[in-house]
């Protein structure tokens, strides 16, 4: 276990993966950008229910080939690791029943915009998820109780995602694989 482990001060110099690796498994939420230890509050019911909703509806049409889960950790490098809401890996990948990807491996990361995340999101996750190399990123904004699905493809040359559409009804898009998908699919019942 590390020094950082062992007292209530982080490592000397940067926080690392061994590092995320030693802490227990306790359910928290633990992301690294750049050597600084990001944790984030419990989602909210709502935010777990879209991601859960997502995942089912991809996984229903997700042809042989992919691969779609929740919540596993994205190691970009040693002091770079998220945790996309939504995720789809090559099958192949997903056949080593990973608890870490990394992101050759990753063909689509999706973030649910919480209140506590919304720069992290749409502007610091993007940009890092691009540099890294993962061809489609998706945003889910919830604001107002409608969602909207913000769709992006990398422009690898440049190492930055364009925006591929706005929906607010239907996800109909060709990438990574046809999805047609209904924005009341994925919007929790108002219990």
């Amino acid at each position: 276990m590390t020094a950082a482990l062992q007292s209530d001060y982080p490592p000397e110099s940067e926080w690392t993966t061994d590092d995320l690796d030693a802490l227990p498994e306790d359910g928290r939420r633990r992301e690294l950008l750049d050597g600084v230890l990001l944790m984030s509050p419990s989602p909210t019911r709502t935010h777990q229910k879209i991601a859960m909703l997502l995942g089912t509806a991809l996984d229903d049409d997700c042809p042989d080939g992919y691969d779609v889960t929740q919540g596993v950790e994205v190691r970009i490098n040693r002091t770079r690791s998220f945790i996309p809401d939504v995720l789809i890996t090559t099958a192949t990948a997903a056949a080593r029943e990973p608890s870490k990807y990394e992101p050759h491996e990753v063909v689509l990361a999706v973030e649910i915009v919480s209140p506590s995340t919304r720069s992290i999101d749409r502007v610091l996750k993007p940009a890092l998820y691009a540099q890294a190399g993962i061809p489609f990123y998706w945003r889910i904004e919830t604001q107002g109780g409608a969602l909207e699905v913000v769709t992006y493809r990398i422009d690898a040359v440049n190492e930055v995602y364009s925006e591929t559409g706005r929906w607010t009804k239907f996800v109909d898009t060709g990438e990574p694989f046809p999805i047609n998908l209904a924005i009341s699919r994925i919007t929790p019942r108002v219990r």
